[in-house]
């Protein structure tokens, strides 16, 4: 079981800029979760994901806050991948994935993964979540990601899947019993 601890926001702190300049997800969550502990002294977590699609060989992947080009919103972003995909027929196999990095100021650092498999929708559907949740369907369900309760996308998300997986390593590196 995890530690007793006090969470805290970078917002507590001075601005710290994180340009995700990797090519992938474990260099990008562990550059951002290195930076904060180096700048604040305090072990810190942080994530980077995105959503895979086969057909796209696995694209746009780490880069798909930034798919489309620059100073897009999420809106744009989804209709630039459907646009993308609008030649090829479905089931459009794709994966949500995130790694989750926590680090320490003495420079130590684990990571965990989780990810979300599933299938791009011909359109959108649905206002809740965030990024390509209205055009992404989770395997097993009949409805987009942003058509799920909350608790149930926290059950089956890939940021959920590892963070859960991380809790482990941040008791250990912080001393506790671990699990």
């Amino acid at each position: 079981m995890l530690a007793s601890f006090e969470v805290l926001s970078l917002a507590d702190f001075s601005p710290i800029e994180f340009p995700e300049e990797g090519g992938d997800y474990v260099e990008n969550a562990r550059a951002k979760a290195r930076l904060a502990a180096r700048e604040t002294g305090l072990a810190c977590v942080s994530d980077d994901s995105g959503l895979e699609v086969d057909v796209l060989g696995g694209a746009p992947g780490a880069y798909s806050a930034r798919y489309g080009g620059v100073g897009l919103d999420d809106r744009s972003r989804f209709q630039a991948l459907l646009e993308a995909l609008k030649d090829f027929p479905v089931p459009r196999r794709a994966r949500f994935f995130c790694v989750a990095a926590v680090a320490l100021p003495d420079g130590r650092d684990e990571i965990a993964e989780g990810e979300c498999p599933g299938e791009i929708m011909l359109a959108p559907h649905g206002r809740g979540g965030f990024g390509y949740d209205p055009i992404f369907q989770p395997q097993g369900f009949g409805c987009a990601m942003a058509e799920l309760e909350r608790d149930q996308k926290d059950a089956l998300s890939h940021r959920g899947q590892a963070f859960r997986r991380l809790e482990p390593a941040i008791d250990r590196l912080l001393g506790g019993k671990g699990s």
